[in-house]
């Protein structure tokens, strides 16, 4: 019976905080289902390269028995470089069997939320590289700045569909404007939502998120953005691993998530980014 293993080891319990951890993250995560996703080939080494296409020009018109002109098609390239990024906290022997909480979902919902704001914070931290910038620091957003911003992409014939994502307190003032300083002045289905559930939902054709993951340059700046599926780039080539390792003088456990993955921007005129106070 000394060798017997049970469902009591921590090794056994790697498949519950992995589940856990992929729903929190899949949960909590904005960024990734906004942006073009890439596989990363077995064996392709860390570098995932991108080919790029140029718009090209509009088609000129030809006559009859005439020969159209050569259009040369050159392409561009996006490097995706693969990195690692982890967490790690140690489980005592004491804490996973007396716990009075569930100690397992808590390193799922601990770990899922790590990996997810390090995936999204990655991204939006590309914001700031998009060449079209509307407003200044420190002012605050205003609903002509979104319909600005769609009209920016649009007259680049920048390809939809547009999302908007922005800091909590940055697209406050946006809320402020539709519910008349939260008074509902008419029946408005985006002036309901944004009073009855805090959702802004689509505004000028863009489709409005907000998350605490958008990087803050200070306690009271940040860089938002709207843009295009095809302007950033993410590539997972392991979303989340846990591992654990004993330490037995401890009489603990060192239960590590990691994930490796790349980020780059793809196009920097398909997005614009939007610059603005961060205060309420």
């Amino acid at each position: 019976m000394a060798n017997e293993s049970t469902t009591g080891t921590l090794q056994h319990l790697i498949s519950p905080i992995v589940q856990e951890a992929m729903f929190v993250a899949s949960e909590t995560s904005i960024m990734p289902g906004l942006v073009k996703n890439f596989t990363v080939p077995a064996n392709a080494g860390k570098v995932l390269q991108v080919p790029l296409y140029s718009t090209q020009t509009i088609a000129s018109d030809a006559g009859e028995n005439s020969d159209l002109s050569n259009t040369a098609i050159s392409t561009g390239v996006a490097n995706i470089i693969l990195t690692e990024a982890g967490i790690m906290t140690t489980l005592t022997d004491m804490a996973r069997n007396h716990s009075v909480s569930n100690v397992i979902a808590d390193l799922g919902k601990l770990f899922g939320e790590a990996i997810a704001k390090r995936h999204d914070q990655a991204l939006t931290g590309l914001f700031s590289t998009f060449t079209a910038s509307i407003g200044a620091q420190p002012d605050e957003i205003e609903v002509k700045d979104l319909f600005e911003a769609y009209a920016t992409l649009k007259s680049a014939a920048v390809p939809g569909p547009y999302y908007g994502v922005f800091h909590p307190k940055a697209i406050y003032n946006v809320k402020k404007q539709l519910t008349n300083t939260f008074v509902n002045p008419n029946p408005a289905n985006v002036v309901n939502q944004a009073m009855s559930e805090g959702y802004i939902g689509r505004i000028a054709g863009i489709d409005i998120f907000e998350t605490s993951n958008v990087v803050e340059d200070s306690a009271t700046l940040s860089v938002n953005a709207v843009f295009s599926r095809d302007a950033l780039g993410l590539a997972v080539a392991e979303g989340l691993k846990i591992e654990t390792q004993r330490d037995a003088s401890l009489r603990a456990d060192e239960v590590v998530a990691s994930t490796r993955y790349g980020v780059s921007v793809l196009h920097n005129s398909y997005g614009v980014k939007i610059a603005t106070d961060n205060q309420i």
